[in-house]
């Protein structure tokens, strides 16, 4: 019989801890931030530097919340040690992520944590030594002078070895758009995390509240919810939002703001778990393959640990594996909404290339409007008019309808009127080619409109003959 100290072969356990799956610095820091904020902690901080010039980098994790007594701090290196075991009301869970985080990055971790200003205890785990086959102690020392604050705690890794940056500033950058992302909605709310000093600002890859000439992503409904069973009966809900980004207003910016700003690469859905980012990607999406339209709108998906097996959940807390009672549920109408709105994102940039293409014609309106008789308005606003023309979906028998406001006069073209097709869809495929033709046909709509709009003063006459107009004009295309 084997008996369960046998279990484990410590210096081969230990290699193979390394190589646990950290995808990346930040996903390992992330375990000791998610500790830090269960202990209730509001202050972080994060200190990398380089004792000696060609030496691996050292890490210090600080924070300010509760510490740990002396038996959690002679447990917090045990892997499965922690007393929050399949706790599934915050972060963690398993027991493993102090350990396997700290030495998949770190050949030395060392761990000190005080209490109610109690002088600190320390703790330490050192690869080599278990690999030399030392025996571990865990018991914890006295540590004299480390303690800052009422109550606290301090995670040090030394020799970082698995750190492939040369440059700590390329790393701090790496860290701050990692980790911003991560915990945005912490830092949203009273987190403060310093990276060697400088705050680590929120980035929302939703950007609703990112604001670029004037305007930020919304939401393009109400946020979706889910009511999911576990496998022990109790019912937990998934919540899903998708955000649109003004395409209208945004489109124009160059390919360097729109990665700045976060447009460009970021395509997808943001997996929340206890409220931190825990995944990105397109995931839930069905059959709906990733294209570069879905640039412009966003998907947010929110559970908590309770539904960690639908969602695929494992020790190291990164990317998910979606179970099929979760797919059943949500997937199918998550990507009908996908489709929905890359469909608008489509047709909004069809809308930006015509309205690019009928300014032409705006500009001519305008220029001759000064010859023209004047067309008087209420307010304080006077002189030529501006023209603007725009399509969009209206009643099927309206061409088009226009409106006068603070002296611009707006014409908007119905797509699913005939005419939009007779005229426009030809005049498009001929590019180029058919730009005066384009200009005469637009320049006689404005003419109508603005005909109309001077010798209409109360409206109704106007709406009557163009409703009338478009009726006949669109039977008559019909029989084309």
């Amino acid at each position: 019989m084997v008996r369960s100290a046998d279990l484990l072969v410590s210096s081969n356990f230990i290699r193979a801890v390394r190589d646990s799956g950290y995808v990346s610095l930040s996903t390992a820091l992330a375990e000791l931030i998610d500790n830090s904020l269960q202990a209730g902690a509001d202050e972080i901080t994060i200190d990398i530097a380089r004792l000696t010039t060609n030496g691996h980098p050292e890490i210090r994790v600080g924070d300010n919340g509760t510490g740990m007594s002396r038996s959690q701090l002679q447990a917090c290196l045990r892997f499965g040690g922690s007393s929050r075991f399949d706790d599934r009301n915050s972060f963690g869970r398993f027991g493993m992520g102090l350990p396997a985080a700290s030495l998949s990055q770190a050949r030395r971790v060392e761990v000190i944590s005080w209490q109610k200003g109690r002088t600190a205890h320390a703790v330490n785990l050192d690869v080599d030594a278990i690999v030399a086959g030392e025996q571990v102690d865990l018991s914890p020392r006295l540590k004299r002078n480390a303690a800052r604050g009422q109550s606290g705690c301090l995670v040090i890794w030394q020799d970082c070895d698995r750190i492939e940056y040369r440059r700590l500033a390329w790393l701090e950058r790496a860290l701050h758009r990692d980790l911003g992302r991560t915990y945005r909605r912490f830092l949203q709310q009273n987190l403060t995390l310093t990276l060697n000093g400088k705050a680590v600002q929120a980035i929302d890859p939703m950007l609703l509240a990112t604001e670029a000439e004037g305007y930020s992503g919304r939401l393009a409904f109400e946020p979706m919810r889910y009511e999911i069973e576990t496998t022990s009966g109790v019912t937990s809900f998934v919540t899903v939002r998708f955000v649109s980004l003004p395409v209208h207003h945004w489109h124009h910016l160059d390919n360097v703001t729109k990665r700045r700003i976060g447009i460009v690469g970021n395509a997808g859905v943001s997996i929340m778990r206890a409220g931190r980012e825990i995944a990105s990607g397109w995931y839930l999406m069905g059959s709906k393959r990733k294209e570069n339209y879905d640039d412009w709108w966003r998907c947010e998906i929110d559970f908590d640990p309770i539904l960690d097996e639908h969602f695929g959940i494992t020790i190291n807390k990164q990317g998910i594996r979606p179970s099929q009672v979760l797919r059943e549920a949500v997937e199918s109408e998550l990507e009908s909404i996908a489709r929905l709105l890359n469909g608008r994102v489509r047709q909004a940039f069809e809308e930006v290339k015509f309205q690019a293409a009928t300014e032409a014609s705006c500009r001519i309106a305008a220029a001759a409007d000064a010859d023209l008789p004047v067309i008087r308005s209420s307010g304080k606003h006077h002189g030529a008019l501006g023209y603007r023309i725009k399509s969009d979906q209206l009643p099927v028998d309206t061409m088009f309808t226009s409106s006068l406001n603070q002296r611009t006069l707006e014409v908007t073209l119905n797509v699913d009127h005939p005419s939009y097709a007779a005229l426009y869809q030809p005049l498009q495929l001929l590019g180029g080619d058919a730009s005066d033709l384009r200009a005469a046909l637009e320049l006689f709509v404005l003419a109508f409109a603005r005909t109309a709009t001077l010798l209409d003063h109360d409206g109704k006459l106007c709406d009557e003959m163009l409703q009338l107009w478009s009726t006949t004009y669109g039977r008559m295309l019909q029989k084309l």
